[in-house]
Formats: C-alpha cells, sequence, structure tokens
C-alpha cells in the first residue's frame, strides 16, 4: 500500500465517501495531496442511510469553509450496490440486533462489501482518469472485518491492476491509526476547524441515529461505530488537555 506523502501532487484521486469520520478525513487528506480528488458513495441498502445525505452536507460545507481545497475537489458519484442489500443477512442490512456470530465476526459484517466498493471505484477511476483510490479501512480500532485488513487491500491492489490492465493504488492513510489519531489526522490537516466539521457534520452510527448530540457528534452512542468513536474523542480530547 503506498503510503501518506505528496508524491502523486500531480495526479487525481477518487476517495470512497460515506459520510462517516474515517471517509471525511480520508477525503481531507487526499485533497492535501492530489491536484484532482473526486468522491464516491454506495448506497446498499445500508440501515443507517441518513449518511448518504450527511455526506452531501459535508461535501458542500467543505467546500464553502475550505476554499484551497474547493478549487481541487470535483465531482461526487453516487452508486446503486441495492443488489448487495437483497443477498445480506446482517445487522447492517437487516432489522436484527449486532452480536457476534460463530465464526467469530459480528453480525455487522457485509461479506464482500469493501471488494465490491473498491471494485466499482476502480471501474469508474479507470473511466474517469483516477489510478488513486482512498478508503478509509483500518485494522487498528475497527470491528474485525476481514475486508479491511491490510492484506486484503494488497491482495484486491494486485487484482484490479492485473484484471483492468491498469495501475491502480490502493491508499488507506488511516490503516494503522486508531480513532485518537484519526481525530489527529484531521486536526493536522484542516485545524480545530476541520475537527469541528468532521464532529458535527458527518455520522458513524450503525443505526443511523441522530437525534442525540454527543461531544463526539451525533448518533445513539450505544453501537460499536459509536463507542469507537466517542472513546477516540475522549482521547484526543485528553491529549489535547494534557
Amino acid at each position: 500500500m503506498a503510503a501518506a506523502g505528496n508524491a502523486f501532487s500531480g495526479e487525481r484521486a477518487l476517495v470512497l465517501l460515506s459520510g462517516g469520520q474515517d471517509s471525511a478525513t480520508c477525503l481531507a487528506w487526499a485533497l492535501a495531496r492530489f491536484a484532482a480528488v473526486e468522491t464516491v458513495g454506495f448506497d446498499y441498502g445500508q440501515r443507517h442511510r441518513i449518511e448518504l445525505d450527511w455526506r452531501l452536507s459535508f461535501l458542500e460545507t467543505l467546500r464553502r469553509e475550505f476554499p484551497d481545497w474547493r478549487e481541487r475537489l470535483f465531482a461526487d458519484h453516487l452508486i446503486d450496490l441495492s443488489v448487495l442489500g437483497e443477498i445480506s443477512d446482517t445487522a447492517l442490512t437487516r432489522e436484527r440486533a449486532i452480536e457476534l456470530r460463530e465464526n467469530g465476526l459480528p453480525s455487522s459484517f457485509v461479506p464482500g462489501r469493501n471488494l465490491l466498493f473498491f471494485t466499482f471505484a476502480a471501474a469508474l477511476g479507470y473511466r474517469v482518469g483516477a489510478r488513486h483510490l482512498v478508503g478509509g479501512m483500518c485494522e487498528t480500532d475497527y470491528s474485525g472485518y476481514p475486508d479491511c485488513r491490510d492484506d486484503s487491500l494488497k491482495a484486491l491492489q494486485a487484482t484490479l491492476s492485473l484484471g483492468m490492465d491498469h495501475k491502480f493504488v490502493i491508499h488507506t492513510p488511516l490503516m494503522w491509526r486508531d480513532k485518537a489519531a484519526t481525530w489527529a489526522l484531521a486536526q493536522d490537516l484542516g485545524g480545530e476547524k476541520l475537527v469541528e466539521l468532521i464532529r458535527d457534520g458527518t455520522i458513524s452510527c450503525y443505526l443511523g441515529s441522530s437525534e442525540s448530540r454527543h461531544p463526539w457528534g451525533r448518533g445513539c452512542g450505544a453501537c460499536p461505530a459509536c463507542a469507537l468513536r466517542a472513546s477516540g474523542w475522549e482521547r484526543f480530547t485528553a491529549g489535547q488537555r494534557g
């Protein structure tokens, strides 16, 4: 996987933007490195579909509040992957509890999701001339999903490049960062203004709950995604105070 840096500043990137904290931070990371950035979201029948609405508001605010980045931020795309929701029986695509299964994976794991996301992103990138694909996958603070692992995405990068005869690079700037470090990265990239935008303008809740506002943003406050975001915020703000 490619490391962070400015080696690709003259090229175009495509960022997988869900509407949550991680992908929003990755978008800022890409805007700081690439000359042109496009975004893509996926509607796969997720229970927390509200994130797709939040992503549009986030993009609008980002363009308004960060004029330097606005010049690099180009088209946004939304891809219908509802077939994934139709064939999945998970806590993210069905009304069921989030719990551990017998195989040790949580019921929120959607088999093939990230593999499909990057495959469709690569097909889109092939068309728009973006060989750099950026995603917020991480195997530090995460739910144990096998398609978030570094090895999985390295293999996928090779497969996509071979299968399309086009050298893609998958960037995962959060792969070895925990949630506290992800908040810190946002601060490094865009200062307190970006931290506030990500806190108030993104939603990571698996249940798509936006009624309750917490110090770390909106969400149910109880699902694994909210728990990770909350604990990361607490550690990040404690470090700021210390």
